[in-house]
């Protein structure tokens, strides 16, 4: 069965104003897809489902990318969570915007609020396991509704758990403002993980720069999963989904109009 998979043609540059005139008057969630999350996709329809309902969906992968490129003849930008999500804290995020993010430790909140001079975090880090505990997930959707509207919800607790939270918030229909799935995101902004030096990135290598510096965690995925998804691209039908024209232009975190490269 072939499967339609449809993403955004957005990279960091193009998604930052889509995010900044966002607003805290409705909700939507972001998502980001690498190697892992097609497998995922097409392995569980719960997963599909999570998709389904994003409000956006922009390819993190570089990897991903180049193989669009070269097996099914598609262009598509790379829009990676790590790098959207350091450009709208450096860019984007003034120090009173109502922020919450939902995963790491205190301390890396702490780094954060200090960093960037954020006077209105709100952080939450649920307990290992908390997906498979009704209860435990019920307290991190009501800590986020109870600090909506917001500007920018951060999920930072891995995929799919939150992929899960984050559908969570819509069907309930309380929450307000732009949620985003940036997996380890906040990890490289506070200094926990590194990431692969620019020019591996460039070359879609990152998973291997992390497969080198995390063996241990990461062998599985990258050299026995992850090869999977040659197999599943003839039962990918990727789609491109066309973007509205926006201004080129954002508000910066001064309060003053920046320019946005195409």
């Amino acid at each position: 069965m072939t499967l339609p998979y449809i993403l955004e043609d957005y990279d960091v540059e193009g998604f930052l104003p889509v995010a900044a005139a966002f607003g805290r008057e409705r909700f939507g969630y972001v998502v980001t897809p690498n190697v892992d999350h097609l497998i995922r996709y097409h392995d569980d329809p719960a997963f599909r489902a999570l998709y389904a309902d994003a409000a956006y969906v922009l390819l993190d992968s570089q990897f991903l990318s180049r193989i669009f490129r070269v097996f099914e003849g598609i262009r598509i930008r790379v829009c990676t969570g790590s790098d959207l999500t350091e450009q709208l804290f450096a860019r984007i995020i003034a120090p009173d915007d109502r922020i919450v993010l939902i995963g790491c430790t205190c301390e890396q909140a702490r780094l954060l609020a200090k960093r960037y001079g954020l006077t209105a975090l709100s952080h939450y880090n649920p307990p290992m396991g908390f997906i498979r505990d009704p209860e435990q997930v019920e307290a991190c959707v009501r800590f986020v509704e109870a600090h909506s509207p917001f500007r920018f919800c951060f999920f930072a607790v891995g995929a799919p758990q939150q992929e899960t939270l984050a559908q969570a918030l819509k069907s309930r229909g309380v929450a307000r403002g732009m949620a985003l799935c940036i997996g380890a995101s906040i990890n490289f902004l506070t200094g926990l993980e590194r990431r692969a030096p620019r020019w591996m990135q460039r070359l879609g290598m990152e998973w291997f720069f992390r497969l080198v510096n995390d063996p241990g965690r990461l062998a599985q995925r990258y050299l026995v999963r992850g090869p999977r998804v040659f197999s599943l691209l003839r039962m990918t039908d990727v789609q491109v989904r066309p973007r509205p024209v926006l201004s080129p232009t954002v508000t910066t975190r001064a309060g003053t109009p920046e320019s946005i490269a195409r």
